[in-house]
């Protein structure tokens, strides 16, 4: 994991840095490496991953609004945090969907809880899974998969690569996709609430519309309040 900061004001880096480093030494985790940029050149300049990213959104230059446009358009995997002084901007930042929205000055314990939450997105988006099939086994994060469908004996794993048909049955992908990501909303499905585009009291439309899993009436509550939930961490 790489954490990175953007900001022209070289004491709030330091701050965070400081913030940052106590977090993962309370629970007693290893801290990743910590990179800080002070201009918005800078950054897109950089060449290697983003996992996690604190842009500041008033800086010289190319502000805070066009760097994360740019970099959500290189990889929209990347959890950004806009951190600012200035609320007029929090909703041009909400439209490359950022994931929290801090304002200055920090408040340690808001940040600890935001940190944590993204750290637990970053964790499922990148787990990678196995998909062993009669003649392969195909490896990539569980973002990638759209639905898992049962029909017969025949269980298939849709992924925005193509179809695979897994060995494996219903229980084991119950068990293994991270819960905080997928549910499971009839015996024949599971889903991955980031390609939900809409739902009724039967019927999630997937991928665009271009898949649809059976919602069961008894489930609809459920399924709402998790997906709501999902997509509140993600603001």
């Amino acid at each position: 994991m790489q954490i990175l900061i953007c900001d022209d004001d070289e004491l709030f880096i330091q701050q965070l840095q400081r913030y940052i480093a106590l977090f993962f030494k309370q629970r007693h985790l290893s801290c990743p490496n910590i990179l800080s940029f002070t201009s918005g050149e800078k950054l897109l300049s950089y060449p290697g991953k983003i996992d996690i990213l604190f842009l500041d959104i008033e800086m010289p230059g190319m502000n805070g609004i066009y760097i994360g446009n740019v970099l959500k358009q290189r990889n929209e995997k990347t959890i950004i945090f806009v951190v600012t002084s200035y609320s007029e901007y929090l909703d041009e930042a909400m439209r490359f969907h950022v994931f929290r929205y801090l304002s200055k000055p920090l408040e340690k314990r808001r940040l600890f809880r935001n940190l944590k939450d993204a750290i637990s997105l970053y964790h499922s988006a990148s787990a990678t899974i196995a998909v062993e099939t009669r003649h392969e086994v195909v490896m990539f994060p569980s973002s990638e998969i759209i639905a898992i469908e049962a029909v017969g004996r025949n269980v298939t794993v849709h992924t925005t690569r193509g179809d695979y048909v897994s060995i494996r049955n219903m229980q084991h992908w119950i068990e293994t996709l991270p819960q905080s990501c997928f549910a499971q909303s009839h015996r024949s499905f599971i889903v991955n609430f980031q390609h939900v585009c809409s739902f009724n009291h039967d019927t999630i439309r997937l991928a665009d519309g271009n898949l649809s899993a059976y919602l069961t009436k008894r489930k609809y509550t459920e399924f709402k309040n998790a997906y709501f939930l999902y997509l509140e961490s993600r603001e």
